[in-house]
């Protein structure tokens, strides 16, 4: 009888450089037997550091079946799937390779394979450096995780600047530091915003496009019937119904290879003489409702007021 993947499996995704406390965590939580409750789980080794799983310690060992992958040519549909029908398991914990790119192991994964969770670990003492020398490398590893762990934090380290870097990639992650002494204490720095959300017209200067952009995209709802006024750049389709264009920046959140415009769906006052790389500086009531540029619903800017314009000194959106 032929073997069939089930038809969901539960993925805990564990991302971070070498050494930076992804073996010690994972271990400790299959110690843990809140976690166990008979399922078998396949634990997924992309990099070996010097900590080694302590297998004989796991709550329900017999359940638990480690498999290294040292090969990246390994990681791939056929092999995960390979594995997991010969051990027949139910849910995969996965301590990632800090130099993949997370991309390779969402195109490798199975059908049926569900994201459950995801966390991502830094050693406090080697992260700036990583940041300021592998910026694709870390921006990776935190644009899609729930949670962002500092492990060997120190009192002397200023949490400021480790917080602006994860605050750069994602407003949605929780932040831990966690000291050597075991203790552990969530960010609770605040966040405000670089533009006054409650003003009657909400002014977006042209550093801060990204941030608005992120924001609306992250937490529609509080935009909703909001005015808005800003330069962007005008992207338009024949397709598009008439006087309708999308209105954007070109955005980079990592570094020159991540650079994507990001727009949104806009619908003009009157029919505009307008082609794709204008210029434009609109002020316009922002509305949730169906539109051809999001094949269903997303945030359409209403314009009131649409005029040309030179291009801003800095043209491309960064958060820094």
């Amino acid at each position: 009888m032929n073997r069939q993947l089930p038809p969901e499996t539960p993925v805990y995704l564990f991302l971070g450089f070498l050494e930076s406390g992804k073996t010690k965590f994972i271990q400790e939580t299959l110690e843990d037997p809140r976690f166990s409750s008979g399922e078998k789980t396949l634990l997924l080794v992309t990099e070996e550091g010097e900590e080694e799983y302590e297998t004989y310690k796991f709550a329900d060992a017999e359940n638990v079946t480690l498999a290294v992958i040292e090969d990246k040519s390994d990681l791939n549909e056929e092999y995960l799937t390979k594995l997991q029908l010969e051990n027949g398991c139910d849910r995969v914990v996965v301590e990632y390779n800090g130099t993949w790119l997370l991309e390779d192991f969402f195109a490798a994964m199975p059908e049926g394979w569900m994201i459950n969770q995801v966390m991502t670990f830094f050693d406090s003492n080697t992260f700036l450096n990583y940041n300021a020398n592998m910026r694709q490398l870390t921006f990776d590893k935190m644009q899609n995780t729930q949670l962002v762990v500092f492990n060997r934090f120190d009192s002397t380290f200023d949490k400021t600047a480790f917080h602006k870097i994860v605050r750069g990639v994602t407003r949605r992650s929780d932040i831990v530091y966690e000291y050597a002494n075991g203790k552990a204490e969530f960010d609770d720095i605040e966040d405000p915003l670089p533009f006054d959300i409650n003003a009657p017209v909400i002014e977006i200067e042209d550093r801060d496009y990204a941030f608005f952009y992120r924001d609306l995209t992250e937490d529609l709802e509080k935009y909703i019937g909001k005015t808005v006024k800003f330069k962007g750049l005008v992207a338009t389709d024949k397709r598009l119904p008439e006087g309708n264009i999308v209105v954007g920046r070109h955005v980079m959140t990592c570094c020159e290879a991540d650079i994507e415009y990001s727009g949104v769906a806009c619908v003009l006052p009157q029919t505009m003489d307008l082609k794709t790389r204008d210029w434009i500086e609109l002020t316009a009531t922002i509305e949730f409702k169906k539109h051809y540029v999001y094949k269903g619903k997303g945030p359409v800017l209403m314009a009131t007021e649409v005029k040309k314009c030179e291009a801003p000194e800095e043209q491309l959106a960064t958060f820094y």
